[in-house]
């Protein structure tokens, strides 16, 4: 397959990065699960923390058979990231296998990437980001499809994916958004993408740090009950609709408005915003802890238990399989 030619593991799916929730323990089980984990480089933020990271996730993959698995980095490339600069220079040096990047220009990453053979995957919502990222010299895409947790585009992924492999033939394609089962990622794979990124599912993994409130919350909670909230980011933010987010509500203020949309103000605005909201997310996810303030996607609808993650994925690719032996069926009657 060519994703998993191209990133060198076995299985045609990446465990997306997941702000303050994924970890050098669930990277790991994903690399020896056979599929790619990834991470986003702002989950590390003191001095030396990040660089320590990506040495024992090297020794780690050092430790694998070629194709097993294998991991990746999330850059948020927009200049609201102080550490961007940074993190992309420990990034390099420690010649990560490849990249996501997020919300900007992925130039800087790609020409760093490149120049070392790693490859990079672009966050898409739409056909424009995809061309400017092609423009640029992604080697892909990931279809942010609506429903995704996090940052979350406005297209389904039946729209999304087929436009873009359509657009790119060429560039490797991988579908996000309301993806839990064997099942939608067949259904991804149909559509023209090469695989699946895959994050709330591992939320409720035994490997996830995170509090056992939020993790049940992925099990109890439906498709019904994840809202789009502009008050984290400044960017539209899947959340779980707890009292919580009631609380900080969804739209932005007319002054906020204002500040986020003045060229003066827009940068220096967005960064407090950011600032804040990250806060309240790294607080709301530590065990014990009363606020909840959860992000998600959709795909909460399929989650029935927590597992640790080789068992997560050997039962996607189950169902992966089960769900193509079906359809080949229905073509045969």
């Amino acid at each position: 397959m060519q994703l998993t030619s191209a990133l060198a593991i076995r299985h045609p799916v990446i465990m997306a990065p997941m702000f303050l929730v994924s970890n050098e323990k669930m990277v790991k089980a994903a690399m020896d699960s056979g599929i790619a984990g990834t991470f986003p480089s702002l989950n590390y933020r003191k001095d030396g923390e990040l660089k320590q990271v990506l040495d024992q996730l090297n020794q780690h993959r050092a430790q694998l058979a070629p194709g097993q698995g294998t991991y990746g980095v999330n850059l948020i490339v927009q200049k609201t990231n102080p550490l961007y600069v940074k993190h992309l220079e420990d990034c390099v040096a420690a010649q990560v296998p490849f990249y996501i990047t997020s919300l900007g220009s992925p130039k800087e990453v790609i020409a760093a990437a490149h120049s070392y053979g790693a490859k990079v995957l672009c966050d898409v919502t739409n056909i424009q980001h995809a061309e400017k990222a092609a423009q640029a010299g992604c080697d892909g895409f990931i279809a942010v499809c609506v429903g995704a947790g996090g940052h979350a585009g406005p297209y389904p992924m039946h729209i999304l994916v087929p436009a873009l492999q359509k657009a790119f033939p060429d560039k490797l394609l991988v579908a996000a958004g309301g993806i839990a089962t064997g099942q939608q990622l067949a259904s991804a794979m149909v559509l023209g993408a090469h695989g699946a990124s895959i994050g709330t599912r591992f939320i409720a993994s035994e490997e996830a740090s995170v509090s056992d409130a939020y993790k049940n919350a992925i099990i109890e909670y439906g498709m019904e009950d994840i809202v789009l909230t502009e008050r984290l980011s400044g960017t539209p933010c899947n959340v779980i609709n707890t009292p919580a987010a009631q609380k900080i509500g969804y739209k932005q203020n007319w002054l906020e408005k204002l500040m986020s949309t003045n060229s003066r103000t827009r940068k220096y605005f967005k960064m407090l915003v950011q600032v804040r909201g990250m806060k309240k997310l790294e607080q709301a996810v530590k065990p014990g802890n009363y606020q909840q303030l959860w992000t998600a996607g959709q795909s909460v609808e399929m989650v029935d238990d927590i597992r640790p993650i080789p068992d997560i994925v050997s039962r996607l690719m189950l169902e992966l399989e089960e769900s193509l032996e079906y359809a080949a069926r229905l073509l045969t009657r």
